[in-house]
């Protein structure tokens, strides 16, 4: 085993991807500003649990109008552990929005978006797009009374947007009424276009996180000018 490992880690760089990934410095902090730096590592938990459920919730899920209420009634009370997947990508979807959007505004206050990350900060920016992208697509999929009404208001919505709200809204509709067309595209939307954006900024975003470094935590002046005194009286 220890041989087999040692060939994994020499092809692989597994050790090399490991300290870059994982046993990057992270900048110091007092008291509850320390959970701050968790929320990005948290976002990324929370999607990785949404895309393994929505995966086997996705195996028992019918994108029909006469068969998607159905399939949701028939995996909360048939299938193995069903009602607790549902559940668990439920109130992950609702996880993501609060981590996520609490992830940009601990960035936005502390300044972590300016030189020279800028570009980290506009690849935050649409993975937080894509997020609600999500939480609008998979509103939908249940197809009852309230996922039918919801949905509606949103597209009406986005109609409202001026000279070209009109052509979003047929294009989320798929036509001028909401119906299978509609419900169709939202689950194409949710399972094959919005994850593979998604990936991509992911990629992207870890990225730049890695080849930039964490930035660090705002002080005062009068701080850093009292640092850099007791640095030179140690010298």
């Amino acid at each position: 085993m220890n041989s087999f490992w040692e060939w994994m880690k020499t092809r692989l760089g597994i050790e090399e991807l490991w300290n870059a990934l994982f046993a990057r410095h992270v900048p110091e902090a007092k008291g509850w500003t320390a959970w701050l730096y968790t929320l990005g590592s948290a976002s990324l938990f929370v999607f990785t649990v949404q895309a393994i459920t929505g995966a086997l919730l996705a195996m028992n899920y019918v994108p029909s109008p006469d068969h998607a209420y159905d399939s949701i009634r028939f995996i909360n009370e048939q299938v193995l552990l069903g009602r607790f997947l549902r559940g668990l990508h439920h109130w992950g979807a609702t996880a993501m929005v609060i981590l996520v959007s609490l992830h940009m505004l601990r960035v936005y206050f502390m300044g972590s978006y300016k030189y020279p990350r800028e570009a980290t900060w506009i690849v935050g920016v649409l993975i937080f797009l894509v997020v609600m992208g999500f939480s609008f697509t998979g509103y939908l999929l249940p197809w009852d009374q309230k996922a039918y009404w919801a949905t509606m208001v949103g597209v009406n919505i986005s109609a409202q947007v001026p000279v070209i709200g009109e052509y979003i809204g047929k294009v989320l509709k798929g036509g001028d009424e909401m119906g299978a067309v509609t419900l169709t595209r939202f689950y194409a939307i949710q399972v094959l276009v919005l994850p593979a954006i998604i990936l991509g900024a992911l990629a992207i975003h870890l990225f730049l996180v890695v080849w930039h470094g964490i930035s660090e935590s705002p002080t005062r002046k009068e701080d850093d000018q009292n640092k850099n005194a007791g640095t030179g009286i140690l010298q």
